[in-house]
């Protein structure tokens, strides 16, 4: 079965990133590799239903390590492969972006927000 057909290197690089969550994983897992559990608490508002999809998603395309060491109770490490060591630096600059404009975008979604709830108990 052939794999997905991508337009162009950025239509790739976020098919791999998108969602909500993993961006947030790479982000944790670029300090230092960590467990599920550590994960999960780490990024408040996941399901562990969710996280594990996310990482078995990550694990596919290449991005992340998960080893099992040999032990009771099983011990399994999330990392980061070079590949996403690599998309990770390609990320910072998007998050040094974010963080710039942070309160921008912020105050022009609520602003927008604002004045669609507005507009429709105008007459």
């Amino acid at each position: 079965m052939p794999g997905p057909t991508f337009l162009c290197g950025l239509d790739a690089a976020v098919n791999v990133v998108g969602g909500k969550w993993k961006a947030l994983i790479l982000w944790a897992l670029s300090v230092q590799p960590r467990r599920t559990g550590a994960l999960r608490r780490e990024l408040e508002g996941i399901s562990e239903k969710v996280l594990i999809q996310q990482l078995r998603e990550l694990q596919r395309d290449g991005i992340i390590d998960r080893v099992v060491h040999d032990q009771v109770p099983p011990k399994v490490l999330y990392s980061l492969t070079p590949m996403g060591i690599e998309l990770d630096k390609s990320l910072a600059s998007l998050g040094a972006w974010g963080e710039r404009h942070m309160e921008q975008i912020s105050a022009l979604r609520c602003a927008t927000a604002t004045q669609s709830s507005g507009s429709a108990l105008d007459p």
